[in-house]
């Protein structure tokens, strides 16, 4: 064979080869999106973060998950297509966190980010005394998952690391529950006290003791201090005769009326609009999913035909685009449904304030009106996605 026919034959193997090598890729690209369309759809609560290449015949898989399951659906999956592969994906919690794969949030409020770094995006944020998982570490920041499953980056300055044991002995102590909006934690019972804290509502910390005027607390970090009886209570005496009516849904969320609107915020010092529902649904014995476009997701559905029927005080109204044949449904705003005459509903934007869906009232919200796409109902539900904090041992 001369020298230019023999080229050709290499040159054909070659590409034989490579043609091979794409459709083998591909297929395992397909057998990927299969598996996170069932198993870890929403980025935002589970982690399956894979990527491929090859190497020396063989699909190496690299990324990070939360997910085992999700990881071994697909490694079984690719050995019963008899693909060569050798996987490098990271199993979150991280094995580099030294057995501390939990954390209490020790400020006010944390500010957690969609990246690990300070001008990054805020997703949510985090109340003092927030159990959290903690899965990963890049630089001062730390990946941490909250109650209500949201994964995001705090920087290390926000929360104390604990092992097993000392986050169990945490969530199982006597605790003091922040009723006030905002307030003070006080080095000591002294009229002049310095502050060892702001603290805003929801907040939480562990009891020690207590007089006529104030609870002795400690945080996580062991620092103590002094809150003010009125301003706080027993936190199992609140959760056993905490009534979950449509009425407190309404008496809370009119005492944020007015607070600002920050994009990311679920606390007294600012929220959006599902960081809004969502305190006040804590404050009523409920973690809920963080973000509007998940809230919806969860409860029962109300008001099929759009036309505000059967709403009842408390139930949640969702707004944004509709589904057309060349897209899906888009929810981007949610407020609460107050049941009186005036079609009124309460929600963060701008600032917590109460708007109507009736033209004739003088707080009629056309914008809204006219983008509303249905309506759910949380109090009293089975819902996976809604958690009822008396069924729970911890915050």
């Amino acid at each position: 064979m001369n020298i230019e026919k023999r080229s050709i034959v290499i040159l054909f193997v070659f590409f034989l080869s490579c043609g091979k090598n794409i459709k083998t890729v591909t297929k395992v690209e397909n057998m990927y999106s299969k598996i996170k369309k069932e198993l870890a759809p929403d980025k935002r609560t589970e982690l399956f973060d894979i990527q491929f290449h090859l190497l020396n015949g063989a699909i190496i898989l690299k990324g990070e998950t939360t997910s085992k399951k999700a990881l071994l659906r697909l490694q079984d999956s690719l050995k019963y297509s008899q693909v060569n592969f050798k996987s490098e994906v990271r199993i979150l919690p991280d094995s580099s966190l030294e057995n501390r794969p939990f954390a209490i949030a020790k400020n006010s409020v944390i500010n957690i980010r969609s990246n690990p770094k300070h001008s990054a995006e805020l997703g949510t944020q985090g109340l003092l005394g927030m159990a959290l998982r903690v899965l990963d570490k890049k630089g001062d920041f730390y990946r941490i998952q909250t109650p209500d499953n949201y994964i995001s980056w705090v920087d290390k300055g926000g929360i104390q690391r604990m092992n097993k044991r000392d986050f169990d002995l945490w969530n199982a102590s006597k605790k003091v529950l922040f009723t006030n909006n905002v307030g003070q934690v006080f080095a000591s019972k002294k009229k002049n006290s310095t502050i060892i804290s702001d603290i805003t509502l929801g907040g939480v910390l562990k009891y020690l003791s207590e007089d006529a005027s104030f609870y002795k607390v400690t945080y996580p970090d062991n620092r103590t201090g002094f809150i003010k009886k009125n301003e706080a209570i027993i936190y199992s005496s609140w959760l056993k005769n905490l009534k979950s009516t449509p009425e407190n849904i309404e008496v809370i969320a009119k005492k944020m009326n007015g607070f600002p609107y920050l994009w990311g915020g679920t606390s007294t010092k600012g929220m959006d609009c599902s960081g809004f529902t969502k305190m006040v649904y804590l404050m009523n014995g409920y973690i809920i999913p963080r973000d509007a476009s998940q809230q919806i997701n969860a409860g029962k559905t109300i008001d099929y035909h759009l036309k505000f029927d059967g709403l009842k005080k408390g139930d949640l109204l969702f707004f944004g685009k509709k589904a057309t044949a060349d897209s899906k449904q888009r929810v981007t705003h949610v407020g609460i449904w107050l049941g009186n005459k005036k079609m009124e509903f309460i929600h963060s934007s701008g600032n917590v304030h109460i708007s109507s869906m009736d033209p004739e009232q003088p707080n009629y919200d056309d914008f809204n009106r006219n983008r509303y796409i249905g309506s759910k109902r949380y109090l009293n539900i089975v819902d996976k996605d809604i958690v009822n904090l008396k069924d729970q041992i911890k915050l």
